[in-house]
């Protein structure tokens, strides 16, 4: 409820809090206010005020009052509404001024769950006005006839704070599953109720519970907070889980089983340990003029009993919860974000583009560790992307390799017992030990992955680390040029009979051109070019499939065509109009040329030119 709570009192209205079933009320709610919506709308309505337009034998100022909001008089500037959230809940400021028509809302800050708020209002509006036009007002008038008397309610008041927690749990059967986070803020909630009052006093319960309350709203608010891309509520529990406490490798419900069956649990309450504490037993004055000594304090040891988990430790949970929302948003958004410097946001934005893997929890550490430099960080980043390119994007390891080293490390940075110098030092042995003794790289897993690509007709087309590869290989043209003309994100859309990704050599190479100018090579050779790393160019803007069958004169530079050439493209679009022909040889030579940004790029190191045309898969080439 808001501050205009007295004008509910003065009609008799007694407040409730809602256990289950809050987004039934909430759609009952846009779901009436679209009806009357739609009906002052109406042309002969639009002149007369609420208390002229009538739905059967109500006015809309009395249905208002019944179902919606309600002014308190006799000034009529406080608004009540009938329904809604806590006041420091930013969706009901925004279902206040945004669905029910509040004036004057000021800046409004909106999440996912505003839009789910606004997704409902749109879809009420557009259907009713359909219904409307094909039925007219009488079908209307039922449709809301239904709404507010046919619908049944069972109502269950509970008047003890145990049994709402307790019910909270038990009851909700219906609609939308509760969500793992929902259910650990109710459970600390509960829990606070179980305290004996020596153990935790009554204002010390209140803030507490404050706590877990400003808690959990900060993080909704940082997991809705990109309304395009909502974060999971289960994927950042298990990251602070990993932060917070030991990861262990079980099974995927792991984390919440320990904290709601082991660690925030009721008997952890009730099961006392005696825990000692030193009280004042004496003071002896001990003021003689001469001698000029100080009182003498004598300490007595007293033992008494605690609950196993104490109030401190579900206080520092939540409020390390909390601290780790938002850098747990912007790891996920670090682009245009005043929170990171210009380097973070490039790093964290490569992190992101690569697959963070399950590195984001050790991410998040490194910045709710107050004492780490910007320049630590970013070394820290820098070697994760390594790592990432290195061991998962060539070098083909399982997606689970080494994760219970660096789990153990994201909770030893945390708590500060491990430094960004060890963790770095550690990621670099790792990747050693993929190298060797003279760092070469053995590239053998990455063949064998590539081979059972080009079996089945992708070749590098099909690497799931091509276009971060590509993309990289633009940025370093952009470094040196200026201009950047690749769009990550339209990059890596597909779009159906849409490529971003360009075969210079097509894979149906029917043209004059390409038939002449690979002439000499057998039709095993000519698919291995045409899957080779060299023979894939990014666009700058995505194109039709069929056009890739065009001539490499006409890629370059097309004649009569909507759509623009290389000469016009992205930095690597350009580097390959530069080539007078596209053949064989050409592939070969840009493919090397790619490798050695490679080698440069990841500060890895390829035996000899055989070993990367074996790389390529263009040994036969001389």
């Amino acid at each position: 409820m808001d501050s205009g709570a007295l004008a509910i009192e003065d009609r008799a209205y007694k407040p409730f809090h809602i256990v289950d079933g809050q987004q039934r009320l909430t759609t009952f709610v846009i779901f009436i206010s679209e009806i009357l919506n739609l009906i002052e709308a109406i042309p002969e309505n639009v002149q007369k005020s609420d208390a002229d337009i009538y739905i059967g034998t109500f006015s809309l100022k009395q249905i208002k009052e019944e179902y919606l909001m309600i002014q308190k008089p006799p000034q009529f500037i406080v608004n009540t509404y009938k329904f809604g959230y806590e006041t420091d809940n930013p969706s009901f400021k925004y279902l206040r001024h945004n669905i029910l028509g509040e004036p004057h809302s000021g800046s409004i800050t909106e999440t996912f769950y505003t839009l789910n708020l606004e997704n409902a209002m749109q879809f009420f509006r557009e259907n009713l006005k359909n219904y409307y036009v094909s039925y007219g007002i009488t079908e209307i008038e039922v449709l809301f006839r239904k709404a507010t008397q046919n619908l049944m309610f069972n109502l269950h008041e509970i008047q003890d704070d145990f049994d709402v927690f307790v019910a909270f749990e038990t009851m909700n059967n219906r609609g939308k599953k509760l969500s793992n986070l929902e259910l650990l803020k109710n459970r600390l909630i509960y829990l606070t109720t179980l305290y004996d009052e020596n153990e935790l006093f009554q204002d010390e319960r209140a803030i507490l519970r404050q706590d877990i309350n400003d808690a959990w709203k900060e993080v909704y608010y940082q997991l809705g907070r990109n309304k395009t891309n909502p974060l999971s509520d289960d994927d950042f529990l298990v990251a602070h889980w990993i932060m917070y406490f030991q990861y262990t490798r079980q099974k995927g419900d792991d984390y919440i089983r320990f904290l709601l069956e082991e660690k925030f649990t009721p008997q952890n309450i009730f099961s006392k340990t005696e825990v000692s504490l030193h009280s004042i037993a004496t003071i002896t004055e001990m003021r003689d003029s001469e001698t000029d000594e100080e009182d003498e304090i004598t300490l007595e040891e007293k033992v008494v009993k605690r609950a196993k988990l104490s109030p401190k430790e579900i206080s520092n949970y939540v409020k390390s919860l909390r601290s780790a929302a938002v850098h747990w948003h912007n790891s996920f958004n670090p682009l245009n974000n005043k929170n990171l410097t210009s380097d973070e946001s490039l790093w964290l934005d490569r992190l992101n583009r690569i697959g963070i893997a399950y590195f984001r929890p050790l991410v998040v550490a490194s910045f709710i560790r107050a004492d780490i430099t910007v320049n630590n960080r970013i070394r820290l980043f820098k070697e994760i992307e390594r790592f990432i390119f290195i061991a998962f994007r060539v070098g083909r390891a399982f997606s689970t390799f080494r994760n219970s080293e660096y789990y153990r490390l994201t909770k030893q940075l945390q708590n500060g017992e491990v430094s960004i110098d060890e963790i770095c030092t550690s990621i670099k042995t790792r990747i050693e030990e993929w190298l060797s003794p003279e760092t070469s790289f053995d590239h053998q897993p990455f063949k064998t992955y590539i081979g059972r690509h080009y079996k089945n007709g992708g070749g590098f087309y099909w690497w799931n680390g091509l276009h971060y590869f590509l993309y990289e290989y633009e940025t370093e043209k952009v470094m040196q040029n200026g201009n950047q003309k690749i769009d990550w994100t339209l990059f890596v859309k597909s779009d159906k009979d849409k490529v971003s990704i360009e075969h210079i050599y097509p894979q149906t190479p029917d043209n004059n051109y390409w038939k002449n100018a690979f002439l000499n090579q057998t039709v095993e050779q000519k698919e291995l070019l045409t899957g080779s790393l060299g023979n894939l160019l990014p666009l700058s803007r995505s194109k039709n499939s069929s056009m890739q069958n065009d001539s490499f004169p006409d890629k370059k530079s097309p004649i009569g065509k909507s759509h623009k050439g290389y000469t016009d493209g992205s930095h690597s679009e350009i580097e390959v109009a530069a080539y007078v022909d596209w053949n064989a040889e050409t592939i070969l030579q840009r493919g090397l040329k790619m490798l050695e940004f490679m080698e440069r790029r990841w500060n890895i190191k390829f035996a000899d030119d055989a070993g990367k045309k074996d790389m390529l898969f263009l040994d036969f080439m001389p």
